[in-house]
């Protein structure tokens, strides 16, 4: 018996001013599967998703929904008709409750008086959370609601109003591991009941782990679609860019000088335990572990974001008191944070202004800050760093996340650091500009920075590396050189201590 066609889209276009963002797109999804939709930034995903949840018209082709022709006219003809979205910035209401969101605008009213039956709504959406298998007190207020609780909530949202076809896009940007196995877990429960899932994702790893097929789309254009089992990383990866898999981590061979930065014996009380190291000058050091190791935490002592307990750290053979982040940017270090758009950004602010944020008061003379002189800072660095910008004012919210990533590199290098703290600098963007960060840290390398590379992706540490540390629950447990570093070695180290523990 063949499969039922649930969704189905030919020869899909789509342009905006000076753009063709998608050109005669063709594609069908079937009913119960989790289909993968990958491919860079500007590669026509969101376009084609947007058309999909009413958000955009197609100038040109069909769209047939379970078998019949459709044009969907808004986001609420697409919800009737059983299509939701939930995009990366979720759409809920913080100070309502979960029940309050999953229902909002289309409450059950009581018998008397058509007021709000508030007891049903609680009741209706505890029944579909525990439908997902999601523990989550839907009388509390969404803000009080970590991210994964956030997420469910919005895919029970989708689930009250009948939705059969789900589309996802970047679902796991701001989860950490165990919440992606959670996330996971509901994905499939619902499959499991003829539910469709369309999910956009970055993350090729987690691609292959849940999707049944991947389609890619390059240039606005369908490139083409496979079941996932016959596919691997390295097609995957040749399809969305023209690359292969071993350009990803283009390291170049840099003489490692002499220590530049030196850790003693640093702890911090409960969280970080006698941690030292050191950081030879061109060398990308990386540091491994899993979740909760304490990698994030250690780099937040060294920068001086956190107190230390005990420990000292010395910077190019003289022991430097870094107190607070002014500290250590006067000692030459910078650090890129793991939630650019939290710590490391001013999102509704130009793109000028926040490139130069960090060197502001060597710009001042008697407290006017010298714009030209500004200007001409931030001008280089959009020609180093090829940032793709309509010009320095523009608001870096509306810059890809790429672009987002590469300003605030720009922020840190205006500084000419000595040592470069990088905390999932890829993290949430595409393949292409993944190449062209990673391409950056080698140059950095190579003028003799030297670089600290955090990563939730262990191929990125591996690959990019010169020596690599394994911590785990806030302590050093293991060190390799690039040579002997392999995935199984790194993850034993990591987890290996911690299954000891937990067998005691």
């Amino acid at each position: 018996m063949a499969e039922e066609i649930i969704l189905e889209v030919r020869n899909i276009s789509k342009s905006f001013p000076g753009v063709r963002a998608l050109s005669n797109v063709s594609l069908s999804i079937k009913r119960g599967e989790v289909h993968a939709l990958v491919g860079e930034n500007g590669a026509g995903k969101s376009t084609l998703m947007k058309i999909l949840a009413g958000a955009y018209t197609k100038d040109s082709g069909e769209i047939i929904l379970r078998g019949k022709p459709v044009e969907i006219e808004s986001p609420a003809h697409a919800q009737s008709l059983g299509i939701a979205i939930i995009y990366q910035e979720f759409n809920l209401a913080p100070h309502l409750s979960a029940a309050a969101n999953i229902f909002i605008g289309r409450e059950p009213r009581s018998k008397f008086f058509n007021f709000i039956d508030n007891r049903r709504i609680r009741q209706d959406a505890q029944a579909i959370m525990s439908e997902l298998g999601v523990d989550i007190d839907v009388s509390r207020p969404v803000r009080d609601l970590n991210v994964a609780q956030q997420q469910s909530t919005e895919i029970a949202k989708a689930l009250s109003m009948n939705a059969d076809l789900i589309i996802m896009d970047e679902p796991t940007s701001a989860l950490a591991e165990a919440e992606v196995a959670v996330l996971f877990d509901v994905i499939r429960r619902l499959k499991a009941k003829g539910i469709t899932f369309i999910y956009i994702s970055h993350n090729l790893e987690e691609v292959f782990q849940i999707s049944d097929r991947i389609s890619v789309l390059r240039d606005g254009q369908l490139i083409g679609t496979n079941e996932t089992a016959k596919l691997d990383a390295r097609e995957v990866v040749r399809m969305m860019v023209g690359r292969t898999l071993d350009d990803m981590f283009p390291k170049p061979k840099v003489d490692i000088g002499g220590p530049l930065l030196e850790v003693k014996n640093l702890s911090r009380r409960g969280v970080i335990r006698d941690v030292s190291f050191t950081l030879h000058r061109g060398e990308i050091l990386g540091i491994a572990g899993l979740l909760g190791a304490g990698r994030t935490e250690l780099m937040r002592c060294i920068f001086g974001a956190d107190r230390i307990t005990s420990g000292e750290i010395w910077m190019e053979g003289k022991r430097v008191d870094i107190r607070s982040p002014r500290d250590a940017i006067a000692a030459g270090i910078g650090f890129v944070p793991e939630d650019r758009k939290q710590q490391g950004l001013f999102l509704s602010l130009a793109m000028r202004i926040n490139a130069s944020a960090v060197i502001l008061p060597t710009l001042a003379r008697w407290g006017l800050i010298n714009r030209q002189q500004e200007k001409k800072l931030v001008s280089e660095s959009i020609a180093a760093l090829q940032i793709k910008t309509a010009g320095q004012e523009q608001i870096v919210r509306d810059l890809s996340g790429g672009n987002q990533q590469k300003v605030v590199l720009a922020k840190w290098l205006a500084i000419k650091p000595k040592v470069l703290i990088l905390d999932d600098p890829t993290r949430g963007i595409d393949v292409g500009a993944k190449v062209a960060i990673h391409t950056l840290m080698g140059e950095f390398a190579r003028q003799g920075v030297g670089i600290i590379l955090i990563s939730s992706e262990l191929p990125e540490v591996l690959g990019m590396s010169d020596r690599i540390i394994v911590m785990d629950e806030g302590a050093i447990c293991g060190e390799f050189s690039r040579e002997e570093a392999t995935h199984e070695k790194v993850m034993l180290a990591a987890a290996g201590n911690r299954a000891q523990r937990e067998a005691v």
